[in-house]
């Protein structure tokens, strides 16, 4: 006989118009509580209310703002999201379990121009060099990737070291200021500092800007051991942030 469940409360959570509306929005940028409000038109103490229904979870984090204190900007939480949106499949029925489908299903991705990507931060120095770095690794052919910064200064030793620690090597990248490419066209235009994000300039084609809210590594105090840690754990988040970037690139190459 077969065993009749309650819908998992995953699903319950995101069966919700306002709480879905919360989540494709974050899907493609970090936001503050008052742009979410303007966006979805809905009142700030809704909104509120169902952010901290996500928060606790899990599927949406917060972090203060380090161009503002006042200001929180929340961010979806895709590797939580993924693990609860594959569990509840797997409650359904174990062909549900996300196993990926055999390689001869998959068609092959149509030859297009390289996407091009421009990562943003004040002193592109650590966040958008990292960036520009692992997008590069990853990417391959597929991407053409910049970074720059409003106040460039250098790249920071302990950037370079932690992404020699995972085999990339940006040692050879330079900082430069954002005006060299100001008149460019960029498909991506990814801001991953609070600060820039108010001045970042117009585009070609005003391409929509995602902002990823990263604090600084090289902002953090402590020992060395301390400080080196904060720079690993930067090009962690990054690495996720931009696998999941490469799926939307690839989606929309392939007409998806």
């Amino acid at each position: 006989m077969i065993a009749i469940s309650e819908p998992p409360n995953f699903l319950k959570l995101l069966a919700h118009d306002l709480r879905w509306q919360l989540l494709t929005t974050l899907a493609y940028s970090d936001r503050r509580v008052q742009e979410l409000v303007q966006l979805l038109d809905r009142p700030q103490n809704l909104v509120s209310y169902h952010l901290g229904r996500l928060r606790q979870q899990g599927l949406v984090s917060e972090r203060r703002s380090t161009a503002d204190g006042r200001d929180v900007y929340y961010s979806l939480n895709l590797a939580r999201m993924r693990q609860l949106y594959l569990a509840s499949g797997q409650a359904l029925h174990p062909a549900l379990n996300g196993a990926a489908m055999p390689l001869e299903t998959l068609e092959e991705a149509p030859v297009v121009e390289p996407v091009r990507v421009l990562f943003l931060c004040t002193h592109n120095s650590a966040r958008s060099q990292m960036a520009e770095g692992i997008l590069r690794a990853a990417g391959g052919d597929r991407v053409e990737v910049f970074s720059a910064g409003n106040e460039p200064s250098e790249v920071h030793p302990m950037a370079i070291e932690a992404m020699a620690a995972i085999n990339i090597d940006i040692s050879r990248q330079h900082s430069k200021h954002m005006g060299e490419f100001t008149g460019q066209h960029f498909d991506y235009i990814i801001t991953v500092c609070d600060r820039v994000r108010e001045s970042c300039p117009i585009f070609p084609g005003d391409p929509e800007q995602i902002h990823w809210s990263f604090p600084d590594p090289a902002a953090v105090m402590g020992t060395e051991r301390q400080r080196y840690q904060a720079f690993v754990q930067t090009a962690r988040e990054l690495t996720t942030r931009i696998h999941y970037l490469l799926m939307v690139i690839d989606r929309q190459n392939r007409g998806g």
